[in-house]
């Protein structure tokens, strides 16, 4: 094998495209390379549920006559994972969940279509909390997912599995959904880079649903030009989801180069309060003084309501949640309990032994805040308050271009440490999930790290303003090189 074969999974997606258009290497080599790190490594992480490794090659394979023909999309022949919430035509799509085991999709996900039309080259389904509820990646019925930079840490969730296989070089890129921060704590948790983009960018028909008017399909990445990449062919609209916005899709690849001279950077008084890590504050100040350093201006901006946006989220996503979870009765697909006496006798003990101790806990609570006599003073207080923290933003953004601040208020915490404490892990995306009530874009990058673990710097935009985010990001990684780093057992 040649020196570049061998160092083909060290190498961003971007990357990768430029060797495979030069012919350093084909298709099937650098899929077959990386199935063979999935065999000897993930044992160490349990990032994937599913590995496609014959479907995989086939794909390259395809992807090669196609280059060599002249022709191929934008992506083809590079390899990605998607987070096993993406239903994938003929392959298991189980949401981390006893529920799901069995379900093999007969369709797939407007994402996973878009991509596999650009060429990409699926390696396999990644492993992730229940459902996506959780907030370290120990919520799914196949057991933990492993954080590469200590495997004694959580990854985050819960798009965990995803942020894992790329911090460990596993894959390039990966798809991710996110509800309240899945993309991007798990991106600040591992050095990798998470966007969440704009709710109804990007189509979420066939992703399974966890709080509808929260959830949005991202990407997780080495840098934020393979982002950019990869959301100019996720983004765009889709007649098959009432939620997609029929909105032009800007050249996100294009708008990398621009110089951040100008641009006005927020900085939120209420992110560097108490509750956040001493040493992270002052590794995302370094790197807000970066920002700086190329044209930037910084501008204090309020966030009033933002104190109460964990509890308000905590009541509408357990709402949404219960409704959609309704479906998995054990009727029609899914776990059904053997040796019922009756429909209701099926129906208790399908839910009861499908699903794992948080959704059953989130179903509850949705199910008490929606019921008769506790819908005005909890569910619809909390749509109330939504509006407040949505128009704290639409204020802030009168005055700024971008918010900047920390993803999550410390580093990767060890397995085991939360999960007997729900309120303290849901704390854990304080941060993040302002964005999601609000419907706005925003992405987390590494920025640093602090007892050897990394630290990921937060930035929100407004509604369509993704190309702001890449490129600030773009500029940040031109002048650091926090997002090179990798995991010492990994490399």
């Amino acid at each position: 094998m040649s020196d570049t074969q061998r160092e083909m999974h060290a190498q961003s997606m971007s990357e990768l495209a430029a060797g495979l258009d030069r012919g350093d290497f084909t298709s099937v080599e650098l899929t077959r390379s990386l199935l063979d790190r999935i065999g000897k490594l993930d044992e160490k992480l349990n990032a994937f549920i599913t590995v496609t490794a014959e479907a995989a090659l086939d794909a390259a394979a395809r992807a090669d006559k196609a280059r060599a023909a002249g022709e191929g999309d934008v992506l083809n022949g590079l390899p990605i994972v998607h987070k096993d919430i993406f239903c994938t035509r003929g392959v298991k799509t189980s949401c981390g969940s006893k529920m799901l085991n069995n379900f093999i999709s007969p369709y797939d996900a407007a994402v996973v279509e878009k991509l596999a039309g650009a060429g990409a080259v699926v390696l396999g389904k990644s492993n992730m909390d229940e459902f996506a509820m959780g907030s370290s990646n120990e919520t799914s019925y196949f057991g933990p997912v492993k954080n590469p930079w200590d495997l004694s840490c959580s990854p985050g969730g819960s798009s965990g599995g995803s942020a894992a296989a790329v911090a460990a070089r596993l894959a390039p890129a990966a798809t991710g959904t996110d509800t309240g921060g899945s993309i991007r704590q798990p991106a600040a948790l591992t050095g990798t880079v998470g966007i969440k983009p704009t709710y109804g960018r990007v189509s979420r028909y066939g992703m399974i649903a966890f709080a509808s008017s929260l959830d949005q399909a991202g990407v997780i990445t080495r840098t934020a030009e393979d982002a950019a990449r990869l959301l100019g062919v996720m983004a765009g609209f889709d007649e098959r989801d009432s939620t997609s916005i029929d909105q032009p899709v800007p050249d996100y690849i294009g708008a990398l180069k621009e110089s951040l001279k100008g641009l006005r950077v927020g900085i939120v008084r209420q992110h560097f309060d108490e509750g956040l890590d001493e040493a992270c504050g002052v590794t995302v100040k370094d790197a807000i003084a970066v920002l700086e350093s190329l044209g930037a201006t910084t501008v204090e901006v309020d966030l009033p309501n933002l104190d109460l946006s964990v509890p308000t989220y905590y009541v509408v996503a357990p709402a949404e949640c219960s409704s959609n979870l309704s479906r998995f009765d054990g009727v029609r697909f899914g776990h059904r309990a053997e040796n019922a006496e009756d429909l209701l006798d099926l129906y208790c003990r399908s839910r009861g032994e499908g699903f794992g101790d948080e959704v059953k806990r989130r179903i509850m609570t949705g199910t008490y805040v929606l019921s008769a006599g506790y819908y005005d003073a909890y569910y619809l207080k909390a749509q109330q308050v939504r509006h407040l923290i949505a128009d704290d933003f639409k204020q802030a953004f009168a005055a700024v271009d971008v918010i900047v601040g920390p993803t999550a208020p410390s580093p990767a915490f060890k397995l085991g440490d939360k999960m007997d404490d729900p309120i303290t892990m849901y704390l854990n995306d304080i941060y993040t999930i302002g964005a999601n009530l609000a419907g706005l874009p925003a992405m987390s990058i590494p920025c640093g790290f602090v007892d050897g673990l990394p630290v990921g710097l937060h930035l929100v935009g407004a509604h369509f303003a993704e190309e702001t985010l890449l490129r600030c990001s773009h500029q940040y990684q031109q002048a650091t090189d926090w997002h090179t780093a990798c995991p010492e057992d990994f490399r």
